[in-house]
């Protein structure tokens, strides 16, 4: 099995952004530690700093009752936790949760808005990565719909991996359903599906990659969908 290489202490956002405003940007942000867990922000509750993870990712979740929650998109180094700080807005319309801790910038909300109203490429960049968090929820919402449980099981692992930097993920049955939106019972089979076809290795919620170009085969289409549009919109600066 070959390994996924070392991941850089980088975000990809912040890296596409000229010089200048990289360097002014940077300077606003504090860098800390994610801890496994933290609840980051709550739905209504009010935004406190722009999050931009390196190492580390952030699940967004949707949540309608205890019972009921759905995780609808993910933030890793690809991306921000704040993206209503775009729009003017300080509420958090998602639960925010740390599901790999690892380093990540900060920014406080006024600092942040400070940044935003004076780099006119900033605004330019984030409006793009908001398209693109538009798509994903979207897709999300399609995908649990018509896509099968195993399909979107092999995307979602596809995702964790690209963000978490690592072909080893633990991932419990019950984040596994909460993410999915499916029981447990419908979890297992669609593990056990990819376990017997070598694409994973799966014991008591630690999950092994064992054959990535495979797990990407087995996928929905949504994952390479995904991977496309992010790769035109901000890593090439295409129109959306």
């Amino acid at each position: 099995m070959k390994s996924s290489p070392p991941s850089p202490l980088t975000n990809h956002l912040i890296d596409n952004l000229p010089r200048q405003d990289r360097a002014s940007f940077l300077n606003g942000c504090e860098a800390i530690d994610l801890v496994f867990g933290e609840v980051l922000a709550e739905p209504g509750g009010r935004i406190l700093h722009a999050y931009f993870p390196l190492n580390s990712f952030i699940s967004l979740i949707a949540k309608l009752s205890d019972s009921e929650r759905l995780e609808v998109a993910m933030v890793g180094s690809e991306g921000m936790l704040g993206i209503p700080l775009i729009l003017g807005l300080e509420e958090s319309p998602l639960r925010a949760l740390v599901q790999g801790a690892g380093p990540a910038l900060r920014m406080p909300v006024v600092v942040f808005g400070r940044h935003l109203a004076q780099s006119p490429a900033l605004q330019a960049l984030l409006r793009r990565y908001l398209y693109v968090l538009m798509h994903q929820l979207s897709r999300v919402a399609a995908c649990t719909h018509f896509h099968r449980v195993e399909g979107r099981l092999a995307r979602w692992l596809l995702m964790t991996q690209d963000r978490a930097h690592s072909d080893r993920l633990h991932l419990t049955h019950e984040f596994l359903a909460m993410m999915l939106g499916v029981r447990r019972a419908g979890i297992t089979q669609a593990a056990m599906a990819l376990q017997t076809r070598r694409l994973i290795r799966y014991h008591r919620g630690d999950i092994t990659v064992l054959d990535r170009a495979g797990l990407i085969e087995a996928s929905c289409g949504c994952y390479a969908s995904d991977r496309r549009l992010y790769r035109r919109v901000i890593t090439e600066g295409g129109a959306p």
